[in-house]
């Protein structure tokens, strides 16, 4: 099942790479947030009782408003016939429609794989603070999930997922 706030997640993700191809620059903050935010989904999904996960989703569907707001805003130079399509597509994800699917796979740390992302998964060999792996993920625009205390997913841009693994890779080393 895919709730309203991933689909929004998805028709801007859709409408950052249309815009992206069409020329038009995309605020430097808006690539990491969109990851924030899909791991803020991610996570709920996983335990949408947990009322930390309940307010990380609020606050995640506000930011997916603010940055709709900016990126229509960029769509209206190319005219109100294409921001319109895009309207409608998002009225259509908040009514809890699917207006996109994420890309099926049988392998279990690929299926919540954004679009057009490359992945990484770490295994441990001791828990690790999550707040460390955290903020190298903020740094590089890199979506984060955990799976358990010693197995991390990373989702991003093969560079900057490249780059954040070797960032990483002291961690490697620990224990």
């Amino acid at each position: 099942m895919s709730l309203p706030s991933e689909q929004n997640w998805l028709v801007l993700h859709h409408l950052i790479t249309d815009l992206n191809q069409k020329g038009y620059e995309i605020p430097k903050g808006i690539n990491p947030e969109m990851g924030l935010i899909r791991s803020s989904i991610s996570s709920y999904k996983r335990d949408p009782s947990h009322p930390d996960l309940i307010n990380s989703l609020a606050k995640a569907e506000m930011s997916l408003n603010n940055i709709q707001g900016t990126l229509l805003t960029i769509a209206e130079e190319e005219g109100e016939e294409y921001t319109d399509h895009w309207l409608d597509l998002l009225k259509q994800a908040m009514k809890g429609e699917e207006v996109f699917e994420f890309a099926d796979s049988r392998s279990r740390f690929l299926a919540n794989t954004p679009p057009g992302l490359t992945t990484g998964r770490i295994n441990l060999r001791v828990p690790l603070a999550e707040e460390r792996v955290q903020e190298i993920a903020e740094w590089n625009g890199l979506i984060i999930e955990f799976d358990d205390d010693v197995t991390v997913e990373l989702h991003g841009d093969k560079k900057d997922l490249q780059f954040g693994l070797k960032e990483m890779g002291s961690f490697f080393l620990e224990g």
